[in-house]
């Protein structure tokens, strides 16, 4: 009974052995294998799409009001728009906010994003390129109102703010709901 318990606890460790020395050898096996162009194991990388999505644009995209019956806001955030000085070459950088009451299309916010990406390299005034903006969403478009506010961040110590609209001939607003304010309701007792 004693040399079959030996036996018995020498084959695990025998078995154990082998493992211990698989691993480091496999593992040293993959980085080389990596390493090699053409291994199995190199990591894949996804092929380019032959039209790649992140490039910029100055073409705008539209697709149909879900809702034209009713008059609702759309609003679009910009915080990183540049563009560059016309006559100094230095960068400049605003903040646009875009409102806007669609009528039969609304713009597509992939194709807006490129649009506002291809002036990273222009040079442009700032009055100039926010009504150049206003017009070319105006154009695809056809909105009921839009109104685009550039808060340019500070140059020779002075902040400008362009603000330009919009509105389609005809159209009218519903006139504004004033609704009763409320004081803030924390849920604790005072």
């Amino acid at each position: 009974m004693a040399k079959n318990t030996s036996a018995a606890s020498t084959k695990p460790a025998a078995k154990a052995a082998p493992k211990t020395s698989a691993k480091p050898a496999a593992t040293t096996g993959t980085k080389a294998a990596a390493k090699k162009p053409g291994s199995s194991l190199a990591p894949k990388q996804r092929e380019m799409p032959p039209n790649p999505p992140s490039r910029p644009s100055k073409e705008l995209h539209a697709f149909p009001n879900p809702a034209p019956e009713r008059d609702y806001v759309i609003q679009f955030q910009v915080p990183e728009f540049t563009c560059h000085c016309p006559l100094t070459g230095q960068p400049d950088f605003a903040h646009f906010t875009i409102d806007m009451i669609a009528d039969q299309y609304c713009v597509e916010l992939k194709s807006l994003k490129m649009y506002f990406w291809s002036y990273r390299d222009e040079g442009a005034f700032h009055e100039k390129v926010t009504n150049t903006i206003l017009e070319d969403i105006v154009k695809v478009t056809k909105p009921r109102f839009i109104r685009i506010t550039a808060k340019w961040y500070v140059r020779g110590g002075i902040y400008t703010n362009v603000v330009v609209e919009h509105r389609k001939k005809g159209w009218k607003p519903e006139p504004r709901v004033d609704l009763p304010t409320h004081g803030f309701e924390s849920g604790l007792l005072r």
